[in-house]
């Protein structure tokens, strides 16, 4: 399959945006250049529309095996594809969990077989994600495990954490981590804060999450392994990273949009339980720090933590609701909109921590436009303003907080390793 995509806006390496050409064969981009004169199986004309490398989120849940109703591979992945994604990592907290090679050979399967985007699947640290026994490392890397990771809870013996990390590194393998003390979560459902109180919830405190990355980049260290932070939400999480990251250990982050753009006191009255994740939305203090980890490097990259859920489970109410917001067909729209028209970041900066910067943190091929770089590409229409309406998602998640907002910068196009996987108005796969 050949594609010429025409009269595209491209930031060259210089950070200039240029209007180019790109030609693509065989699932590579062979050529970029000002003007192409050849033929092609497809032509597109961009149009000056903004084309960027597909965006990489290492950080979803596609819920299929034994949570079908939720969301699929099949779903999910077409959902990333309109939101401009071709690389996903899907945690692995599925019913039966991908904590054996028999498991993890399921998946790698089914994805072949459904998805319509590169799904890296992570293999879970210790069997059904109970924090008693070890899975067989080498064995699930052998598999295609991308890494490893209990998401959803976390490792709660550091005991059990030091020896996950030691078998990783030897396996050359990071340790990915939800970053929760049981004992601390206090049922809650909200932030511990000003919002708690006034509406008489239990709230989870900063310190639930920030006091278990402080255990474990001290473990990180004593085993020489890459440790990566999930979803940071405190500013006391940023602190600590940042400080083991000047200490020489090998600390990643990653941060979601709803935490860079909401705080607790976006929640309206009416307790709206599409405001409920995990972690959940914190202070203000807290959000700026989150921007400021995001620019300054202590956090690396931007991830959505997509977690589809049923409508009838998100009508439960905030306190018996799941946990968890859709997040793969709004990221872009909202961040270009919420920072990058506001001039809080640059739209090269933006586009790095949702492509270059996630491949680099985990030595991907994937993230550039480059000659030779697999063809993975979305168009983007920064032109174009819409309302956010779920009811449009191909996720078969609705719950999300951003309903009716107003945003600018929407993907046109996205191309999959050399296939147009979709377009507007419909699913290519």
């Amino acid at each position: 399959m050949k594609l010429l995509i025409q009269n595209a806006s491209y930031i060259a390496f210089n950070g200039e945006k240029e209007l180019a050409d790109i030609l693509i064969e065989d699932g590579k981009i062979v050529k970029i250049d000002k003007k192409i004169d050849t033929a092609a199986d497809r032509k597109i004309n961009a149009d000056g529309m903004l084309v960027s490398p597909g965006f990489i989120d290492l950080h979803v849940h596609l819920r299929e095996p034994g949570g079908e109703k939720k969301e699929t591979i099949a779903t999910g992945t077409r959902a990333a594809a309109r939101g401009g994604y071709t690389t996903l990592a899907a945690m692995p907290n599925t019913r039966p969990v991908p904590d054996s090679v028999e498991q993890m050979e399921w998946v790698q399967n089914r994805i072949q077989e459904t998805a319509s985007v590169r799904v890296l699947p992570y293999a879970s640290i210790t069997v059904r994600q109970l924090g008693r026994d070890l899975t067989d490392f080498e064995g699930l890397k052998n598999a295609g495990a991308f890494a490893f990771t209990d998401d959803g809870v976390g490792v709660q013996s550091a005991d059990m954490m030091l020896k996950a990390m030691q078998k990783a590194a030897a396996a050359n393998m990071a340790i990915v981590a939800h970053c929760e003390e049981d004992t601390l979560i206090n049922k809650g459902c909200v932030h511990e804060g000003s919002f708690s109180r006034k509406n008489g919830l239990n709230g989870i405190p900063s310190v639930c999450e920030s006091v278990q990355i402080a255990r474990d980049v001290l473990l990180a260290e004593a085993a020489d392994c890459h440790y990566h932070v999930c979803h940071v939400s405190t500013k006391e999480s940023v602190r600590v990273i940042r400080d083991a990251k000047r200490a020489g250990i090998k600390v990643t982050a990653e941060v979601t949009p709803h935490h860079l753009l909401l705080t607790q006191d976006d929640i309206p009255d009416n307790l709206d339980p599409n405001f409920k994740m995990n972690p959940p939305l914190r202070d203000q203090a807290d959000r700026e720090a989150l921007l400021e980890g995001l620019l300054d490097g202590t956090i690396d990259f931007i991830a959505t933590d997509h977690a589809p859920h049923t409508s009838e489970e998100k009508n439960e109410g905030i306190e018996l609701a799941p946990f968890g917001i859709v997040g793969l067909e709004t990221a872009f729209p909202l961040l270009y909109t919420h920072l990058v028209l506001k001039n809080i970041m640059s739209l090269e900066q933006l586009i790095g921590f949702m492509t270059r910067k996630p491949a680099e943190t985990f030595s991907l091929p994937f993230g550039t436009i480059e000659a030779g770089a697999p063809a993975d590409i979305v168009l983007l229409n920064l032109d174009e303003e819409k309302e956010i309406d779920s009811q449009e998602f191909l996720s078969k998640g609705k719950n999300t907080p951003f309903t009716g907002w107003n945003c600018k910068g929407w993907p046109e196009m996205t191309i999959f390793n050399g296939q147009v996987v979709w377009e507007k108005g419909s699913v290519t796969v």
